[in-house]
């Protein structure tokens, strides 16, 4: 059963103006109910991040980066901004907002730089850090297989949520997707597991799953909305955003699974950079801005108290 061609063409108007230009977008979600409640107030502040303008300079954590880094001035940041509220555009289509973008200015802040926030795919990110960006700010999941591109220093934790439509009309069983339309995002995580998951349907006979795979976490969302997708799978912050832009036309399925360390990406073996990324990190915590960054996208339940250079992981 899928949606009707009326609530296809309103899913869609509704992604589109709300997510991709954000408009009328307002920080979002610890919870879908969070959201809702945020949303009601029709904000616009929000779209416009915490104001990192007080934060000074710290001399000592600035000299520990690299000229490689701070020899231009900038502090160049590529980033996903399809992944609304972490990283998006505002009103105006251009201006990358939200609680990672806010992070990267603060950061800059702290090292005495300029801050240059640059819209790329997902996936094209950790390959080009130390290259074409000086580090990369994008929900990136700290896995093994990314710390042998990168090194990590993380800021974050993220569980990962499957949505569908609402009311799940097609009675979708997330433990078993085989044969299941599942929409997720290009380099993810997200899409790593369901890849997986594939190959255990195969594996026991079953019909495979049919993996979606999109560039944009705005195309993952709308391919459910519209019924292209049976069910799409991304970050918690990110599925309760998605849920309440497109105006409960979806809903989070069962419960937050895999909690997981979230971290700036940096070249591989850049240990000054890595180090001052780190420093700079840890004083935020410590003063309090970091905690303001995140109540100001509604995303604290996410927040840590420690940041951490290639931490352990499964």
């Amino acid at each position: 059963m899928s949606l009707s061609k009326g609530i296809q063409s309103a899913a869609a108007a509704a992604l589109s103006a709300a997510m991709l230009i954000a408009v009328a977008a307002c920080g979002t979600s610890d919870s879908a109910d969070t959201a809702s409640k945020s949303a009601d107030s029709k904000d616009s502040s929000s779209t416009q991040g915490f104001d990192t303008s007080g934060i000074k300079k710290d001399d000592e954590i600035a000299a520990l980066l690299p000229d490689s880094v701070a020899g231009d001035g900038t502090l160049t940041v590529g980033t996903d901004t399809s992944y609304a509220p972490a990283e998006f555009l505002a009103e105006d289509g251009r201006t990358p907002v939200g609680f990672d973008v806010d992070l990267s200015k603060a950061l800059a802040a702290v090292f005495g730089l300029k801050e240059n926030t640059v819209s790329s795919t997902f996936d094209s990110i950790i390959p080009s850090v130390g290259s074409k960006y000086d580090i990369g700010i994008s929900s990136f999941t700290v896995t093994k297989e990314r710390m042998e591109a990168v090194d990590f220093v993380t800021y974050f934790k993220a569980g990962s949520t499957f949505v569908v439509q609402k009311g799940n009309p097609k009675k979708i069983d997330t433990s078993n997707l085989c044969g299941v339309k599942v929409a997720v995002q290009t380099g993810t995580t997200q899409e790593e597991e369901v890849n997986k998951d594939n190959e255990q349907c195969k594996a026991d006979g079953k019909d495979a799953i049919d993996i979606q795979s999109s560039k944009l976490q705005t195309d993952v969302t709308t391919a459910v909305a519209s019924g292209k997708a049976d069910i799409f799978y991304a970050d918690t912050p990110v599925a309760g955003y998605a849920i309440k832009q497109t105006s409960d036309t979806l809903e989070a399925l069962g419960e937050d699974v895999g909690v997981t360390p979230e971290a700036v990406a940096v070249k591989k073996g850049d240990s000054k950079t890595a180090e001052a990324v780190q420093k700079a990190i840890q004083k935020l915590m410590d003063d309090g801005t970091y905690k303001k960054i995140l109540d100001t996208w509604g995303v604290s339940s996410g927040a840590v108290d420690k940041a951490e250079i290639n931490p352990s992981v499964e």
